[in-house]
């Protein structure tokens, strides 16, 4: 069977700390601190509407993300800065390893989809942007779902979208949120493990595959199936 591969966007493929570069020019050495925080209160945002069956695009979830940072350090930035960091979020570069990863996946034959809490629009954009998009056979956004990662509905959602089946199917992610959430609904799924110092929660639950970076991820699935 043909491996089906749904790719996370953000914090996987697209570095969203790459932000870091704008916030320099307003905050100096806060910057790094402050984007962390913007993108836990990001996913924070939206684990509770998910919960809550509150739904907003996620967007909106970046966007009031960025108001409370903004608020916690003291308002150092006004509405045109916000404005201006939102647009600069829509074109956050790709991690440096993706591209050949990406290729090298597509070299081996494996169906590959850009699966993200993102709109469609905004994910495709954003891929075309760094470069990406012409890699993938398509891009599954939850936003038809009105729910957000780790749903489990939304990772069924992702298998009746790109027509595959769990066993068949992999998810891959930094976020060890997204990686728990793919195992508990059926598909395997490959932790990217950035830095030596990310830790992976210890539900009990391990990541099919750990890789360090995209390159390495067609070679390891390929020695899954051998």
């Amino acid at each position: 069977m043909t491996i089906t591969i749904a790719f996370d966007v953000y914090g996987t493929l697209i570095d969203t700390h790459g932000i870091v570069v704008v916030l320099n020019e307003r905050l100096g050495d806060k910057a790094s601190e402050f984007s962390r925080r913007w993108r836990e209160k990001q996913l924070e945002y939206s684990f509770r509407r998910g919960l809550m069956q509150n739904y907003v695009d996620f967007s909106v979830c970046t966007r009031q993300a960025l108001d409370y940072t903004n608020s916690s350090f003291g308002s150092p930035l006004g509405a045109q800065d916000l404005e201006g960091l939102m647009v600069a979020y829509g074109k956050l570069p790709a991690f440096a390893d993706v591209e050949d990863g990406l290729a090298a996946a597509r070299k081996a034959g494996h169906r590959l989809f850009a699966f993200s809490n993102g709109r469609a629009d905004s994910v495709e954009a954003l891929l075309k942007n760094a470069g990406l998009l012409s890699y993938f056979d398509g891009v599954v956004s939850v936003d038809e779902m009105k729910s957000f990662k780790p749903n489990p509905g939304v990772y069924a959602y992702f298998l009746r979208q790109a027509q595959a089946t769990g066993s068949d199917a992999w998810l891959v992610s930094s976020n060890p949120f997204d990686v728990i959430g793919a195992i508990s609904a059926g598909m395997r799924a490959a932790w990217v493990k950035r830095s030596p110092d990310a830790l992976f929660d210890p539900w009990g639950i391990e990541p099919t595959l750990v890789v360090r970076s995209v390159n390495e991820l067609a070679e390891r699935i390929g020695q899954q199936r051998a």
